[in-house]
């Protein structure tokens, strides 16, 4: 735990936050680093903390956000991985589509 003035609902979202990133692969530093802001964002949402940025009280909750981009991983493939895809199957008119018409006609 990085901050001393953490109350214990917030080092237990901590550990909870840090211990999903590096069950999901990510490298302990990142996870730590992640969890520290996910809490800092959260104090400041809730009125914890002395200073805050308009974006950590503006923005929607991370938890929310977490929920909205959930199962769409990164993005999947870029547009010129699913145009060389589309053209090994010799799709027609792959040079004038967008991504998400390259996603179609290679049936992503």
């Amino acid at each position: 735990m990085p901050q001393g003035a953490w109350s214990k609902k917030r080092e237990r979202q901590y550990d909870h936050i840090k211990e999903g990133l590096t069950d999901r692969g990510r490298s302990e530093d990142t996870a730590e680093e992640i969890a520290a802001r996910t809490v800092n964002k959260e104090r400041a949402r809730a009125g914890e903390a002395r200073q805050s940025s308009r974006t950590s009280t503006q923005d929607i909750s991370s938890s929310r956000r977490g929920g909205l981009r959930s199962h769409r991983g990164a993005g999947g493939r870029t547009k010129a991985q699913l145009y060389e895809e589309a053209k090994r199957q010799n799709v027609e008119g792959r040079s004038s589509m967008s991504k998400a018409e390259l996603e179609r006609a290679v049936g992503r």
